[in-house]
């Protein structure tokens, strides 16, 4: 019943949004990858929000429901009637009577299993669209014959631009500069490779007057000019990439490039997502709790080894989900790097053992017949906050990353020194996620 439900809403909702699209006539880009989606959606709404009237997709709303939900501006109705009659009674309002309506939609499209993307995208026309980078071992390729399997799916996209369009990938993934042959359009591709038209350099951890990591500074090179470029309150090379995708963006479609990298100073990264945070006992937090996968663990903990900072370096890593048949290795390979970057090890979760092993097999010490004493498991996100709350200490550099369902943004709340705030600062801290 629930799934007849849900197709007849989607029906509806996908109707409304294609006839208020062509009421309106809002400019879509469109984004897709397995790493940086998020980020490059925020990056590209603080460009665009500078000088026109621009609406991203809340959220995660990047399916077959999310997005005719952005479109429309509405939220999730979850599973109350009510509240999807009310979004379907404002889609009608919208085709109706006259709206102020966003000159510009930024919009996520997600991929979970073959076929998603002609079913999700299918109905939009894109003037823009994005690929971000896929990785080694993705997320979702669980559902995926293989990793060339998942490319193909997130090349559907190119399905939807317009002959006008523009395509701007990143250069560094070597499989997604072969978009390029699938199509006629203009593209611009970013990144830090010689391939690249607009390319990143240099980047550093940014230190604030008392030694504590603020964000990310760079350095950006397109058309014979040279930028510098600030990005505040996340960390990590995603967030170079991201800010490189919006400014690949800005240079195709030729808006002023010094504006655009002036925006990116304090745009408004979402939470979970490498994020800075003050934590209990004078420590600090990076919340990467969104969702994990190989390559984003990976970059996570490489950006922890950076931080130049006094004190400990604690990863607190989740179970990463849907890898299939990549699962065990994909775990091994994380938890040797965990051994090369962090001095603590928490593993949470049914695959937390796969961490421990590689950790293990990476020559970290260990007693005979025992645990070694900087690494701990759990198997929960419940477990590992009540711990985390009487280990921590001063100084203490926190890394908390995991799949979405581990939950793990329930240790980040633990540790947070202004718990007060974590509805603006958490992700899933709507009451049906707090439920759950």
């Amino acid at each position: 019943m629930k799934m007849i439900f849900k197709k007849i809403i989607v029906l509806i909702l996908r109707w409304e949004a294609k006839l208020v699209i062509r009421k309106y006539k809002p400019k879509i880009i469109t984004i897709t990858g397995s790493v940086g989606k998020t980020s490059t959606k925020d990056a590209l709404y603080a460009v665009i929000s500078g000088f026109s009237y621009v609406r991203k997709s809340a959220k995660s709303y990047n399916s077959e429901i999310g997005l005719p939900l952005t479109v429309l501006g509405r939220g999730s109705g979850w599973n109350n009637p009510l509240l999807w009659l009310r979004n379907i009674l404002h889609g009608l309002s919208l085709i109706i009577w006259p709206h102020e309506y966003p000159k510009w939609l930024v919009l996520e499209v997600g991929v979970g299993k073959p076929g998603d993307m002609r079913r999700t995208a299918s109905w939009l026309k894109s003037d823009a669209v994005v690929l971000t980078a896929i990785g080694e071992t993705p997320v979702h390729i669980e559902f995926f014959n293989s990793r060339k399997h998942l490319i193909e799916e997130k090349f559907e996209l190119l399905r939807t631009l317009k002959k006008d369009g523009l395509l701007v990938l990143n250069a560094d993934d070597a499989d997604l500069l072969l978009a390029k042959d699938r199509i006629k359009n203009i593209f611009i591709a970013y990144g830090q490779s010689k391939e690249a038209e607009v390319r990143g350099s240099g980047r550093q951890i940014d230190y604030d007057q008392e030694g504590k990591p603020r964000g990310i500074i760079f350095r950006v090179d397109a058309g014979g000019a040279s930028l510098p470029v600030t990005i505040s309150g996340a960390l990590g090379r995603n967030y170079m990439y991201a800010g490189l995708a919006a400014l690949a963006m800005a240079f195709g479609m030729k808006w002023n490039m010094l504006h655009a990298a002036d925006r990116l100073k304090d745009y408004k990264v979402s939470p979970g997502r490498m994020r800075v945070l003050e934590g209990k006992e004078g420590s600090l937090l990076i919340d990467d709790t969104y969702n994990s996968s190989p390559q984003a663990c990976k970059s996570a903990l490489e950006t922890l080894k950076e931080i130049n900072k006094s004190g400990r370096k604690i990863a607190i890593l989740g179970d990463m989900l849907e890898l299939g048949k990549y699962t065990d290795e994909a775990h091994r390979q994380i938890g040797a790097l965990a051994r090369e970057t962090a001095d603590v090890l928490f593993a949470v979760g049914p695959r937390a053992k796969f961490f421990r092993e590689g950790a293990l097999e990476a020559g970290l010490p260990a007693q005979a017949g025992m645990v070694p004493e900087n690494i701990f498991e759990f198997s929960s996100a419940k477990e590992a906050a009540e711990f985390a709350r009487t280990f921590i200490k001063e100084n203490d550099i926190i890394l908390i990353k995991g799949s979405q369902g581990m939950r793990l943004e329930r240790v980040v709340e633990a540790l947070l020194l202004n718990p007060e705030k974590k509805k603006e600062l958490l992700v899933r801290q709507d009451k049906e996620w707090q439920n759950k």
